[in-house]
């Protein structure tokens, strides 16, 4: 009885996120000519609907821990990643808009790539390698210059609960180029919204933020070693049964 609510719940939030996604893609064009905090501002609440909805219907809550340690001041945000959720919650809820950096081929997915196009996100060609870094420096450097932070996701992809992807130093390097401090976070989203799972399970996430890390007088490599030691560390403090046998 259990895995057909679960089933059915899930079954109404995906429908939910599809209608809303349908209606709220060709509306961000009405909010093109807006000023762009304010265009930022109305794209986002998808993102709010689609959290709301994931609390009311899947049962998925939240917590946060360390939302003090965020800065009045451009940061480089680099979290753990587990699933979809986080990508969505912290697109609304942080307190400056954020700045994805993300493959291009994200932006040609109906409806969601069109919206998202729209903002100043920064998409990239992983096959150029060195060039695209290249133009993630260039990017990441005027969007933080307009007060905007950047955000980025070290492991690359998502990854199970309980495990560790390797941390690649993109975020790292693009903190010591610009001389901006990063924000490590560490959450456990996967455990409710599990990766490549259509069944949602309710439950409470805990999103937890690190202190700002400088990065003067420390190679890419030491700053990004300090924001993995910090993040996995965290994942036991807030996720102790999945790495209990570990």
């Amino acid at each position: 009885m259990l895995r057909i609510t679960l089933f059915l719940r899930s079954l109404l939030f995906a429908l939910l996120m599809i209608v809303a996604t349908v209606i709220w893609a060709p509306m961000c064009f009405l909010f093109a000519p807006l000023p762009y905090n304010k265009r930022y501002y109305w794209t986002s609440r998808w993102n709010m609907f689609v959290i709301w909805a994931a609390k009311t219907v899947c049962g998925i809550r939240y917590q946060v821990r360390g939302y003090e340690n965020l800065p009045d001041a451009p940061v480089i945000l680099l979290s753990k990643h587990q699933s979809a959720w986080e990508t969505i919650f912290y697109l609304y809820f942080m307190p400056r808009p954020l700045v994805y950096v993300f493959k291009k081929e994200i932006t040609y997915i109906p409806f969601f790539g069109w919206g998202i196009a729209l903002l100043r996100m920064i998409p990239i060609d992983r096959n150029k390698g060195k060039d695209a870094f290249a133009q993630v420096v260039v990017h990441g450097r005027r969007r933080l210059a307009d007060g905007q932070w950047v955000i980025m996701f070290p492991e690359g992809t998502r990854i199970p609960v309980g495990e560790k992807g390797r941390y690649k130093g993109g975020g790292s390097r693009l903190a010591v180029e610009t001389n901006t401090p990063v924000v490590p976070i560490a959450m456990n989203a996967g455990e409710y919204w599990p990766k490549n799972s259509f069944i949602k399970k309710p439950g409470t996430i805990t999103v937890s933020i690190g202190k700002p890390i400088s990065p003067e007088g420390l190679t890419a490599v030491e700053l990004m070693q300090q924001v993995e030691n910090w993040i996995e560390s965290e994942m036991r403090v807030i996720s102790p049964d999945a790495y209990s046998k570990k």
